[in-house]
């Protein structure tokens, strides 16, 4: 689509001589600046022997001692590497006065992330025992990956980390969502070339295609092409220059390479300065009322070329280590007991000469490194204020403000009215969207119409900026058929303050579970440091549920994203099934209010029955669970036998089975239960909503027969309720992995979901305990016939293709 007259338009050239980016180092630095880049070259120094002595050393920390093999970790983990970058940052930092922060890719790459913190002091701040001083660098030396130190990822417990890179991938992702309504805030990304050959960040690159330049900040790529993974060559480290400039041009970018080695500093400098004008640019003509802002603007990136382990050993056993993929991770893995590697260690870690930069004699004696007098000025020199510090940026660990949600009541219904849930979250949505503008996001895969949440569009667009109809226009709206690429941003935006939804097809939320699972570790460490402060919680909804998707098929049923789910840690996982509108509109103002949490809501899009009035809505929120009184016999009390719900279609079936169970058996005494907080029903004390065991039989009795239909497989509820008593006598019913292209109800039957298998359950069940001579001798009579009904309906849908009308009326009872 051409741009409208509202838009400047950037003009492009595609030719092969101007793929690339070529600068005149001179005109992005000024006359005395290659002096301070001899300090940001001194700073590279002093980190790259801290991020080595890290991963060697468990003694001798500043070599005041010659070195022995005493000296040396029994267990050597860590990646080499980032010092460069970091000291770019920093000096680009300090000299714009910039907001800025870190996001690595290499997750491995603690060392010199630890290094640089150290140094800056932002390691002290948030941990006392890390002072600038002998202690601290001991303590910092010999504790990296060590039991009760900082592991050889960059995580939680980390300053300055919302990305731990354990699972590579989403460091792209994630630093566009921090940067989203964060207008100031550069965040610089780091991207291995090992990282770049993963599926979401070959999407993550359309990323700043989101970015609307007049509301948000902008993120600043760096693939660090050092051609290597593991043990092989890595995809970008052999595609050419030309290659690549024209891979990165498509995408839309504008592209520079750094590869001077003989004058990285001043490459990677005049580069970074250059690419920090590029951005200003493009924000000042989306910000200025004089200015129109730029259709499709090129954002900057770098791809900066060094060899993999620069710095470090040469050759090792005639075979080469730099350059190749033997310097990934730790260069020398046998330096303790190797005569050879060992020397090598010896001469890297003197090759740094950090006697000539730290006066160690003076630190030996509790001097702080601090000091001028200690420690070369010009190092210091390139370290930002504390303000300004990448390891200090309250973005990473102490921006969340709460929403300002509306009551939820005044959106619901009164009790037997017909409506999607979806639909009235869709208008409830759009409402805090309006009161929390630059506070909540919703990210989609392309599905917010089909899952009938588009009522947000009344107050909102979509935030896609190639588009002249949504470009520049605030929506609050992403979506991308990349649920990769939506975490990524969901997990960024959140972990710097905000709040947003992230609803997708039940199916399909299934793609991003181990991402899930990453976000969940690095949460939990997060929750344990001292320093670091809530966030709003994570919040899914799964719509288009796996009962519905029968025009779809088998394809589309699974709702094995749950099961996952329920295997992390219990304080930071909730599980919701609303089973009507108000329900889920209660729930989902809760999700929203509440913090640190991951929030799982399941719901259907179909139109349902309103089950329960506003205000038995919140108080069974509230609960959890609860008798519903209207559809049980003599409002439940002393039961035959209990039958329960748990999700919306599956609820359905339990009330048309007690209504089918009140005409045909009415001397059978039947309680309905309804759970919508999954995590009640495990033992108390494995999960904060666990419910007490006298709250627990108080609903479920302790003797009584248990019909159990379930939304999702049935292993989910059997381990939840496994150290409950007596759960010999729970049958549990739930999707048992049969589906095709057919009719809701066959999705039912298939799976022995239905009213019928439910009825047909509860008999037996009544049955077998004995007290029910009467329906004895008629259960074979009313489960035959239930079998029938079963049955007839297949002949009804082979021949008319759709079920009964009927079956989907709302049950009525006296």
């Amino acid at each position: 689509m051409s741009p409208t007259s509202n838009y400047q338009e950037e003009t492009t050239s595609y030719s092969r001589e101007n793929l690339l980016i070529k600068l005149d180092y001179a005109h992005y630095m000024k006359p005395d600046e290659e002096e301070n880049l001899k300090s940001v070259h001194l700073l590279q120094r002093v980190t790259n022997y801290l991020a080595a002595a890290m991963i060697f050393l468990q003694d001798n920390a500043l070599l005041l001692e010659p070195l022995t093999k005493d000296h040396i970790k029994e267990r050597l983990l860590g990646h080499w590497g980032l010092n460069l970058i970091y000291a770019h940052c920093n000096y680009l930092i300090k000299k714009h006065a910039t907001p800025m922060f870190l996001v690595t890719g290499p997750g491995h790459g603690a060392p010199a992330i630890l290094a640089n913190l150290f140094l800056e002091g932002s390691l002290e701040k948030f941990y006392p025992d890390y002072g600038l001083n002998m202690q601290g660098i001991t303590k910092l030396v010999k504790f990296f990956s060590w039991p009760g130190g900082f592991p050889s990822h960059v995580n939680s417990e980390v300053p300055g980390q919302i990305h731990e890179g354990g699972e590579l991938g989403y460091a792209l992702s994630v630093s566009f969502g921090a940067v989203m309504d964060n207008p100031d805030l550069i965040v610089t990304c780091v991207v291995g070339d090992g990282e770049a050959e993963t599926g979401p960040t070959a999407t993550a690159w359309h990323s700043y295609k989101f970015i609307d330049p007049a509301e948000s900040g902008a993120v600043l790529p760096i693939l660090h092409d050092n051609g290597f993974k593991i043990s092989e060559e890595t995809i970008y480290g052999t595609m050419d220059d030309n290659e690549l400039g024209a891979l990165f041009t498509g995408f839309g970018y504008k592209v520079r390479i750094v590869s001077d080695l003989e004058n990285i500093d001043k490459d990677l400098a005049a580069s970074m300065e250059w690419a920090y004008q590029e951005i200003r640019n493009i924000q000042k003509h989306a910000r200025s009322s004089d200015l129109k802002p730029i259709f499709k603007p090129r954002w900057p990136m770098l791809i900066l070329r060094t060899p993999k382990g620069w710095t470090g050993p040469k050759t090792l056993h005639g075979q080469p280590i730099e350059g190749s993929f033997r310097a990934h991770q730790v260069p020398l893995p046998h330096a303790r007991t190797d005569d050879e590697e060992f020397q090598l260690l010896d001469s890297w870690l003197k090759s740094y000469r950090i006697h000539e930069l730290i006066d160690v004699e003076k630190v030996k004696n509790g001097a702080s490194i601090a000091k001028a007098e200690i420690i070369d000025q010009r190092v210091l020199d390139v370290i930002p204020n504390e303000k300004l510090r990448m390891g200090s940026r309250k973005e990473t660990y102490a921006a969340y403000k709460p929403l300002e949600l509306p009551d939820p009541r005044e959106f619901m219904l009164q009790k037997g009215e017909i409506v999607s849930s979806m639909s009235k979250i869709g208008d409830y949505a759009a409402k805090v969207i309006e009161a929390n503008f630059k506070r909540f996001r919703i990210f989609s895969p392309d599905e917010l119409v089909s899952n009938k949440l588009d009522h947000v569009f009344e107050v909102t667009n979509r935030n896609y900026q190639w588009s002249s109809r949504t470009a520049n226009k605030g929506g609050r709206v992403l979506e991308i058929l990349s649920e990769h690429t939506c975490q990524g941003w969901m997990q960024g935006y959140t972990l710097t303050g905000r709040v947003s939804l992230f609803p997708s097809y039940e199916t399909f939320l299934g793609i991003i579970t181990t991402m899930m699972i990453q976000y969940a570790k690095f949460v939990k460490m997060g929750v344990a440091t001292t320093w670091r402060q809530p966030h709003g919680s994570i919040n899914y909804i799964e719509t288009s549920t796996l009962w519905r998707q029968e025009h779809n098929g088998f394809s589309h049923q699974n709702p094995g994203f749950l099961n996952n789910l329920i295997n992390m840690k219990a304080y930071l996982v909730r599980v919701y099934l609303p089973p009507d509108a108000n329900c889920f509109l209660s729930t989902l103002a809760h999700c929203l209010r509440a913090k640190n949490y991951i929030n799982l809501m399941i719901g259907s899009k179909q139109p349902t029955p309103v089950w329960l009035s506003p205000e038995e809505a919140e108080i069974h929120c509230i609960a959890g669970a609860s008798i519903w009184q209207f559809a049980s016999t003599d409002s439940g009390i002393d039961p035959d036998v209990v039958l329960v719900g748990c999700g919306v279609e599956v609820t359905f079936e339990v009330i048309a089975a007690a209504h089918l169970l009140r005409k045909d058996a009415p001397e059978l005494r039947v309680r309905v239960v309804n759970v919508t907080d999954l995590m009640i029903l495990p033992h108390e004390g494995t999960h904060p909503h666990a419910l007490d065991h006298s709250t627990f039989e108080s609903l479920f009795t302790n003797d009584k027969p248990v019909v159990f239909n379930f939304h999702g497989y049935p292993s989910v509820i059997k381990s939840l309720i496994f150290d409950r008593p007596h759960t010999d006598r729970f049958t549990v019913f739930g999707y048992e992995e049969e589906g095709t292209t057919t009719t809701p109800f066959k999705m039912l039957t298939a799976n022995g979901t239905s009213r019928f298998d439910v009825a047909i359950a509860a008999i037996r069940g009544a049955v077998h305990t004995g007290h029910h001579s009467l329906l004895a001798i008629r259960a074979h009579e009313l489960i035959s016939g239930y079998m029938h009904q079963i049955r007839e309906h297949e002949k009804y849908i082979e021949k008319y293709g759709k079920d009964p009308e009927e079956l989907f009326k709302m049950p009525k009872f006296d």
